[in-house]
């Protein structure tokens, strides 16, 4: 759907995924083109509206319409949207003043079909301000922000186009739809509404004001999450103080720090959570305090980059749009519309863990302290203590430590002979590299994608590596959207953040980096494996509680032995990983769980006690980690040795795709365990059962209810138990 891409693109609800991952250090890149203002650009709107010096302006047309990056500088981008909204006002105008009676052709069908050229140049530009950004990029991102959302509330309160919309939906049972086309009117009518399109004149003029504000606000809260990243990078004084890292990691620090011009220290950039990878390995307790208590500070220490005064706005503007629309809080108007439903039925769901995930998370806690005290040491455990004693703790209870993994796990190993691999298997897809179609920056790959019958299915495109111009994390997200209204087939992108290795050295993966590139795999099969019609339900274009399932079901192949035993294999000498270490590795499968679930409900139970406050209750900027800590100690989940995974500060997921929704990957997962099990009971790594998900479920995108999808797959309703025993709280 083109005005739903464009009214999330104007919020920046473009990433899919969780992940930690490194960010990049500087905020800015140089660019030899600048942003020009608006009335500069429309002054010289000239120079860039013709197709010959705009690649925007249509469709690509290099293979399935991948996008000429080539051709593609900054300069492109503002001319483009401009016209790209003035095109589709005008197609908006035309649809809503015709003559005729409203039908699905000339309402729906329309709709659907407006806007190409804001698709367009949207799903580019915003990729690039999350992939490869620079000073214009930001800046054109924050004077694009209200606009999108302006021009997105042109469309959605438009009271002519709604009545013809709301005249279809009152005989949507009469008229001669199939199941899919009818979805696809109720889904209209139901963005709409939610748009405030129902609303009074007068309460939709505060509605645009409200919009237009917020997307202000969520563009500078994001920028600030990367800003202050950058601006908070760890520098180390010695390589004593380095003891214990990996060499090259410690190498990649010491090159960093020579680029800053800081030769002989060390710089350890910081990534999106409050856990830092170094912290399992550093040896020197001070070093990794610092480092903890730095990421802890983040968007909470004053200065330009404090976010705690823009998130206290958010809420607020949040919590007034839902009282608008009718509904008690924002969390009850975005539930509404997830598989969940409920406040009640997620708060249930999480406080039915937190007691279970708190006890395991004490015993794994007296555990690291027995270990402390049989070192001679006499200090209490501290949270930037807890990995790298976990990491002894896991040496001496089953013998091997993470670094052992590594020269197992070789990047294009665990690509071509895992990720790709396991699809092969399942699927009986392939996949053969591109190299010749262009790329936006050098270290980006392209892989055609050929379905079972030898055609075309789709593209990929594997951006694995950290830089200063990317944001951290990791995502999934789309260039091209299936649909067969539009003759269209998916181009895909997944993008990590693994850190690149100095030159000529291999890049060796940790085993956490394995399972985020099955898992953003996951989401990159849903793009590819959609066979939809109309854009609007678009592989991955599902509730969010339902969007991470599909990719926390694929990373099941990580440890399948069938799929290990054929990637994890030495980078020097091709020898597979040993049988005792394999074992190892599937037997911790459990160890520090309560651990890793404890932090994840914590941050999702602030997540939930933000946004179902209302206008009145929303704490101000000095009060916004006072009102985190009271509703962690409220909900009986408050650990000191153990924060929330992210702080509300730089919690960018409910910032974007995920306000009120971070519970979506323990919602899902329920639904991941539980298929995981159907897999065992159904004989495993079948065709027949690879080609049973793909059709059922993968291949539907939103065109159906995402549960009536989910039981269609699997038979059944899906059980918590799975869950319960994976995560080791049965």
């Amino acid at each position: 759907m083109r005005i739903k891409f464009l009214y999330l693109a104007a919020s920046k609800i473009l990433a899919v995924g969780l992940v930690a991952c490194s960010e990049p250090q500087n905020t800015s890149v140089n660019n030899s083109v600048s942003i020009q203002s608006n009335e500069s650009a429309m002054s010289e709107k000239s120079d860039f509206s013709t197709v010959a010096t705009n690649p925007f302006l249509e469709e690509s047309p290099l293979i399935l319409h991948y996008p000429q990056f080539d051709l593609i500088q900054t300069s492109h981008y503002l001319p483009a949207f401009q016209r790209g909204m003035a095109d589709q006002l005008a197609e908006i105008e035309a649809i809503s003043n015709q003559g005729g009676d409203p039908d699905f052709e000339n309402t729906i069908i329309a709709l659907e079909l407006s806007g190409q050229l804001l698709d367009r140049v949207s799903k580019v530009f915003f990729s690039m301000s999350s992939a490869h950004t620079n000073d214009e990029i930001r800046s054109l991102q924050q004077q694009l922000a209200p606009q999108l959302a302006t021009h997105s509330d042109a469309i959605l309160l438009n009271r002519a186009l709604f009545a013809r919309i709301q005249t279809l939906f009152d005989q949507r049972q009469e008229l001669p739809l199939e199941p899919e086309a009818l979805r696809l009117l109720e889904q209209y009518h139901l963005d709409f509404v939610r748009a405030g399109a129902a609303l009074t004149e007068l309460e939709q003029d505060r509605m645009r004001e409200i919009n237009a504000e917020m997307a202000t606000l969520q563009t500078q809260f994001s920028q600030n999450v990367l800003s202050e990243v950058n601006d908070l990078a760890i520098v180390v004084d010695t390589e004593e103080e380095m003891a214990g890292m990996d060499d090259a990691l410690k190498q990649a620090a010491s090159e960093e720090a020579a680029e800053r011009g800081l030769p002989g220290k060390y710089v350890i950039p910081l990534l999106n959570t409050s856990g830092q990878p170094a912290l399992a390995s550093l040896q020197n307790r001070s070093v990794r305090q610092r480092i903890f208590e730095t990421s802890l500070s983040r968007g909470n220490r004053g200065g330009d980059f404090d976010n705690r005064d823009v998130l206290s706005k958010v809420l607020s503007l949040r919590a007034e749009r839902a009282a608008l629309l009718g509904f008690a809080n924002h969390a009850e108007f975005i539930l509404a519309n997830q598989t969940a439903q409920t406040v009640e039925a997620v708060n249930q769901r999480l406080a039915e863990l937190a007691a279970p995930a708190v006890a395991n998370v004490r015993r794994e806690a007296n555990d690291l302290q027995a270990l402390i005290e049989s070192e001679g040491d006499d200090f209490q455990l501290a949270a930037w203590d807890w990995d790298f004693y976990t990491e002894k703790l896991r040496a001496k209870r089953f013998n091997f430590d993470a670094n052992q993994l590594r020269p197992y796990f070789e990047l294009d190993n665990v690509l071509n002979r895992g990720v790709f691999y396991a699809a092969e298997r399942l699927f009986g897809v392939r996949f053969e590299e591109r190299d010749e179609l262009p790329v936006y920056q050098e270290d980006v790959r392209v892989f055609e994608v050929v379905d079972v019958n030898g055609s075309a299915l789709g593209m990929f495109i594997a951006d694995f590596y950290a830089r200063p111009s990317k944001r951290g994390g990791a995502w999934m997200n789309s260039y091209v959207s299936q649909s067969a209204l539009m003759g269209q087939l998916p181009i895909v992108a997944n993008h990590l953040n693994i850190t690149k290795p100095p030159a000529g050295e291999p890049t060796l993966l940790t085993f956490d980096e394995v399972t985020t590139m099955f898992h953003e795999f996951g989401h990159a099969l849903h793009g590819l494996f959609s066979t939809v019609e109309y854009p609007y339900f678009s592989g991955t274009s599902v509730p969010r509680d339902f969007v991470e399932y599909p990719s926390q079901v694929n990373e099941m192949w990580a440890t399948w032995p069938e799929i290990l035993e054929n990637y994890a294999v030495h980078y020097e000498s091709g020898e597979a990983m040993p049988r005792e270490l394999l074992e190892k590795v599937l037997s911790t499968q459990t160890f520090n769980q309560g651990f890793a679930t404890t932090e994840y409900l914590a941050a999702s139970i602030v997540d939930q006690a933000l946004h179902q406050l209302t206008v009145d209750e929303v704490p101000s900027a000095e009060l916004i980690l006072d009102f985190e800590t009271q509703a962690l100690e409220a909900a009986g989940i408050q650990v000191d040795e153990v924060p929330p995974r992210y702080r509300a500060t730089y919690f960018s997921h409910i910032i974007g795709g995920y306000s009120a929704g971070y519970y979506s990957y323990i919602w899902s997962e329920v639904l991941d365990a539980d298929t995981v099990d159907w897999f065992h009971e159904n004989g495993g790594l079948l065709r027949e059962n690879g080609d049973h998900f793909r059709q059922s479920l993968l291949s539907q995108g939103g065109s159906r209810d995402a549960m009536d999808l989910y039981r269609s797959f699997t038979g059944r309703e899906a059980q918590i138990l799975p869950l319960l025993e994976r995560r080791g709280l049965n």
